[in-house]
């Protein structure tokens, strides 16, 4: 890899979390249809983890019918959301030791999350690895989701480093196909709970695979 700057997801890439989606699944159907095995479709629960969170929740309170309003639905999963991130979350395997390995060469990183920044922050505190990063950017400053190249733009730019030397580590297909397009490299992570494996694998400039971790990035 020849890397000056790295461009990091935080859910589902440096952090386990993408079981929370279960964790709020069960406390709404719970909650409003006494029924703690509720999902959405495999469509809508595919949509939900790359949109903002108050879009996703609009979402389903207009398909499914559930809560009075979308605002009241966003309050719960934010509740839901804080204790996971404060509480249970947890790295990956081989995250702390990769951006140890990178920060001690001089690797410029960035996060650019869909989730919002306050609970960007209450994870990285948790986790302990907030102080890699010079920059956290959300999406939900900028109002647009990962579809759009926006976020991945900013990131570059504040890190100063031309498009070849910046890596974009993801685990969404969405994320990995809108940078493809920037022609940046990607290195695709996989991750149990996402979708499309087989097409991130093809577009990847690197792909982490089922059973590896980012530890096979170190020399």
């Amino acid at each position: 890899m020849n890397i000056k700057a790295a461009i990091f997801d935080m859910d589902g890439t440096l952090i386990d979390s993408l079981t929370l989606w279960d964790v709020i699944w069960s406390t709404f159907g719970e909650k409003y249809l006494n029924d703690e095995g509720f999902r959405p479709s495999p469509e809508d629960d595919k949509k939900v983890r790359t949109m903002l969170l108050k879009d996703s929740m609009e979402m389903i309170h207009d398909t499914y019918s559930i809560g009075k309003n979308g605002e009241e639905l966003l309050e719960l999963a934010n509740q839901i959301t804080i204790d996971f991130y404060a509480n249970h979350v947890m790295l990956k395997e081989g995250v702390r030791e990769f951006l140890e390995y990178c920060q001690s060469n001089n690797v410029k990183m960035c996060i650019a999350t869909a989730t919002e920044y306050e609970l960007v922050n209450i994870a990285l505190k948790h986790c302990d690895i907030h102080k890699y990063f010079l920059k956290v950017f959300s999406c939900s400053h900028i109002n647009k989701g990962k579809d759009d190249p926006e976020i991945f733009v900013l990131a570059k730019d504040y890190m100063g480093e031309s498009i070849e030397h910046t890596w974009v580590f993801e685990d969404s297909l969405v994320a990995i196909e809108t940078v493809s397009k920037l022609g940046m490299p990607t290195v695709g992570i996989y991750d149990r709970f996402n979708y499309g494996q087989d097409k991130i694998k093809s577009l990847a400039t690197i792909y982490v695979g089922k059973g590896e971790s980012l530890l096979k990035l170190i020399p």
